[in-house]
């Protein structure tokens, strides 16, 4: 299947510290962001909890988020992923890892 590539925009000190945790799992950021990617594909959900009691006024991002949710869970058309496929992403992430290490 064809990669494309995807730009994010992180506070310097953020994306630091998330490079740094994913080498502590042992994978790179881009893996996981890519197994974070197809989870969310997969269970067509965000994995992890989004606080919906802090109000709209003090989170602008969370109706964007909602809409943009909306739309996920009315296009159907979307793969889901298996758990082979995650496994198979999680066993390159620490291959990976062990080719840094030598």
């Amino acid at each position: 299947m064809a990669q494309v590539s995807m730009t994010v925009r992180l506070d310097s000190q953020l994306k630091k510290q998330f490079n740094e945790l994913c080498n502590e799992i042992g994978m790179s950021a881009n893996t996981a962001i890519n197994v974070f990617v197809k989870a969310a594909v997969r269970t067509r959900s965000i994995p992890f909890k989004i606080d919906l009691n802090e109000p709209e006024a003090e989170n602008p991002a969370l109706k964007r988020f909602q809409e943009f949710r909306a739309s996920v869970v009315a296009d159907d058309s979307r793969p889901e992923m298996t758990l082979d496929e995650i496994n198979e992403e999680i066993r390159l992430a620490r291959e990976e890892r062990k080719r840094r290490k030598q």
